[in-house]
């Protein structure tokens, strides 16, 4: 953290005598004494931690020294790829395209996330929140929806939509992905499907990179065989998966597009 000096805002983290910021899992040993997330004096003998499992900080996105030139083009820039993502343990892999833009709307209608310490409710549960935006949207889901469907016939040359999990666990709990660090490879993989036309195999959810597609390259301890378990999809734990997208469509039955209805039944007859 030595290269944030300035302009970055941290919440819910410990407050050093010094003015300094600390939590769990930083660089260093822990400090002697400290303020907690809620000031409260607190010290390693204490019995809660020190930050909440939800700290974080921001910073402006003009910071980063790799930030695209074009951010601020009035004329906008082509979009390529739009990609969706949940937090799931298991039943979704690292990284598919959707078959065709009904299908890629309803993945990103349907992504479902494993609740953490920032939700309300028990850790663990599968939620919904359609495309991130459940807390965000002013008005009705599945109208909502429509909007994203009807988008297939204002739009030129569309987007390819795709679905990204970076928190897949083994048996034994422990994430198959090697890390945040790594997810470029996924965007590599991503950005070769929308402008080299690379392979892919067709599989339940959608198109799945060839492992000779995925640049494993000096990769400690992570394979082909390790790409397999990372990319595996298993039909029972995918029909638990579509029983729970009908819990959502019940919810949205009045707006609900029928495409939708379609495109399940078509996610059930390959399972």
């Amino acid at each position: 953290m030595d290269t944030i000096a300035k302009d970055t805002l941290f919440t819910n983290v410990a407050l050093l005598p010094d003015g300094d910021i600390w939590w769990e899992g930083k660089d260093g040993p822990p400090p002697a004494e400290c303020l907690d997330w809620r000031g409260q004096r607190w010290t390693p003998d204490s019995k809660e931690p020190a930050a909440h499992p939800n700290s974080r900080f921001t910073a402006p996105m003009h910071n980063n020294p790799a930030l695209a030139q074009e951010v601020d083009d009035p004329q906008g820039v082509p979009i390529s790829a739009i990609v969706f993502g949940g937090r799931r343990s298991d039943t979704m892999p690292l990284v598919f395209q959707a078959f065709n833009w009904v299908q890629g709307v309803y993945v990103g209608a349907t992504i479902g996330s494993e609740t953490t310490a920032a939700a309300v409710g028990s850790v663990g549960q599968v939620r919904r929140d359609p495309m991130a935006m459940l807390p965000f949207c002013g008005y009705n889901m599945g109208d909502y929806f429509r909007h994203w469907i009807d988008m297939r016939k204002k739009i030129r040359h569309l987007p390819r939509l795709f679905h990204v999990n970076w928190f897949r666990k083994d048996r034994e709990g422990r994430f198959l992905w090697p890390g945040f660090g790594e997810n470029m490879r996924v965007l590599e993989w991503i950005v070769d499907r929308c402008h080299y036309r690379v392979g892919a195999e067709e599989g339940i959810l959608g198109w799945m990179p060839l492992v000779e597609n995925f640049d494993l390259a000096g990769l400690k301890n992570f394979g082909p065989a390790e790409f397999e378990a990372v990319q595996a999809t298993h039909e029972e734990e995918l029909r638990r998966e579509v029983l729970m997208h009908e819990e959502l469509f019940m919810k949205l039955h009045s707006t609900l597009p029928k495409e939708f209805v379609y495109t399940r039944e078509l996610l059930v007859a390959r399972l």
